[in-house]
């Protein structure tokens, strides 16, 4: 295959500044590693803002009266907490390690269009402003739940045209539209721009994984967009696609949102399967165990999540054979997620292994994930989904995944990377008593919420019954506890990347073409576009990845 650049796909080209100072990070810069970190410290800013949001409704739910906030004050709060984490932390933060590691290895200067790249990001800080000016207007911000279902989401008791339910509309429709110009580029970058000798089965793992989440966003995120362009429509020129009481069908938007929003699961925890497959080998030093079926089974999943968003229907007036046929597709899809779980732990097993903070956090990540797959079967079946439907033990399910193994697992791709994108080293001290305040945390927070779901506590509630009171005060001090563990980790982050003392080139002795660069990387990534002619996961192999020059 002969190296395809920029210049070959589009005129969309930019001259990359060649300035190293902090300033280019609030600039509009066309250098994907800027873009990649923009997006990360955007990202993690925001998730600070949605913790807040969280540690406010934990301290609610530590007593059983309503007697922190107003009750509409802890709608608003849930729906932002909500939304800020969906669409501020998760899909950014991986869009920033996409952005900032898929040209690099794969070998190529840059992603294919710099230009959209940079307009897709300058989106993101555009819809946060959105969502926290919605705090300021008459109402305050939307109050329907992070998925706006109709009726409730069609209420509008202030009676004015501008209000939180339309800003979060126009939000969400930003970080949509920004996410399609997202996906178009990654898509493009990996098909027509990988290094010579780079073929599709030389591939890392974690960009397969980011190819097969981009391919979900593609066919997926117009759906969602075009729902909450016609619930917008209904909120502000009078259309009836929702509202029940104009002969609208509001269960027509549950269909439009989920249809999109489960597969969203994936787009955002395929990447995150990538990291583990990047971080265990390294750490193993073996090889991982079955690349080209890990790699296939990213692609299944993609396939078979367009075809599962119905049991989040089953409550919804759905027909029976409805529910069996979405119930056995929904099981499927731990099939090939299965695959990778028995490929990680194969790697693992009998390795020489390094207990250092990035394999502590993806080790713990996958612990965690097992647990969330196990109740996730257990909500795909009717019976039981229909028994704990709106429930705690959903929220407890969703946040095993969301929290535990998204959000740990990109705090292993930070301590990872953290070295190349800086070329400072991190302080493992810190970094240990981070993974253990979040690993105990989120455990102290997210298990109660499977016995108080089972117990029927049903969530969206500021105020609930006595008998629940000590699993809820259980959650919410592991929900302080999530709040105190992020400190260790800015310190951690701060002092190191404002330390003098440079990380070796590669600390970690990884194989991959990003480790073959400086640390940080130059402008264009390599002086020379490498060949690639060994395996990607070649530990205790003698072939090297790239030929000489």
């Amino acid at each position: 295959m002969t190296n395809i650049s920029v210049e070959d796909i589009t005129n969309d080209v930019a001259q990359h500044e060649p300035t190293t100072n902090w300033k280019r990070y609030f600039s509009f810069s066309t250098d994907h590693k800027v873009i990649g970190i923009q997006y990360i410290v955007t990202a993690f800013i925001l998730f600070l803002v949605g913790g807040i949001f969280a540690m406010v409704i934990r301290g609610e739910l530590i007593t059983p009266q309503s007697d922190l906030v107003d009750r509409s004050v802890y709608n608003a709060l849930f729906t932002m907490h909500g939304t800020v984490m969906l669409f501020g932390w998760t899909f950014p933060i991986l869009t920033g390690f996409a952005n900032y590691l898929v040209p690099l290895m794969i070998g190529a200067r840059d992603m294919a269009f710099p230009r959209l790249n940079a307009v897709a990001f300058w989106m993101i800080p555009i819809a946060a402003i959105l969502l926290m000016a919605s705090f300021f207007v008459p109402g305050g911000p939307a109050q329907a739940g992070w998925w706006s279902y109709p009726p409730v989401s069609l209420q509008n008791p202030t009676g004015n045209l501008i209000n939180g339910e339309v800003i979060w509309l126009l939000a969400v429709a930003i970080s949509g539209v920004s996410s399609i110009m997202g996906a178009i580029n990654f898509v493009t970058t990996i098909v027509k721009m990988r290094a010579p000798g780079m073929t599709f089965f030389r591939m890392p793992i974690f960009v397969w994984n980011v190819f097969s989440a981009q391919i979900i966003q593609l066919f997926g995120l117009p759906v969602l967009t075009a729902g909450a362009v016609m619930l917008l429509l209904d909120l502000t020129a009078g259309t009836s696609f929702f509202d029940p009481t104009k002969e609208g069908d509001p269960v027509l938007f549950q269909h439009f949102f989920w249809f999109y929003s489960h597969p969203a699961v994936y787009v955002i925890i395929l990447p995150v399967f990538g990291v583990f497959s990047e971080i265990f080998p390294v750490f193993a030093r073996k090889p991982l165990f079955g690349y080209k079926i890990v790699a296939v089974s990213s692609l299944l999943i993609a396939g078979v999540s367009g075809i599962v968003w119905v049991h989040h229907l089953y409550v919804s007036g759905t027909s029976a054979w409805m529910r069996m046929f979405f119930m056995v597709t929904t099981m499927f899809v731990s099939v090939p997620t299965g695959i990778k779980v028995f490929a990680w732990t194969a790697t693992i097993w009998g390795g020489k292994l390094r207990f250092d903070t990035p394999m502590l956090f993806a080790f713990g990540a996958l612990i965690l994930f097992v647990f969330a797959g196990i109740t996730g079967i257990t909500l795909s079946s009717v019976p039981i989904d229909v028994h704990v439907n709106n429930t705690y033990y959903v929220v407890g399910h969703f946040h095993y995944v969301l929290y535990g193994t998204v959000t740990m697992g990109m705090f292993a791709a930070i301590y990872f990377w953290f070295p190349k994108m800086t070329g400072r080293m991190y302080y493992e001290g810190l970094g240990k008593l981070h993974f253990w305040l979040t690993f105990i945390g989120t455990n102290l927070n997210f298990f109660p919420m499977h016995p108080l779901g089972l117990q029927g506590m049903l969530r969206r509630v500021s105020s609930y019954a006595p008998e629940y009171e000590f699993w809820n005060i259980v959650a919410s001090v592991g929900g302080f506890l999530l709040g105190v563990s992020t400190l260790p980790f800015i310190l951690n982050m701060i002092s190191s990347w404002m330390h003098d003392q440079q990380a070796p080139k590669n600390p970690w002795r990884a194989i991959g073409l990003e480790w073959i660069v400086s640390s940080p990387p130059p402008v264009e990534n390599f002086e020379e576009i490498p060949v690639v002619v060994g395996e990607p996961y070649g530990y205790g192999k003698s072939e090297p990845l790239v030929a000489e020059h």
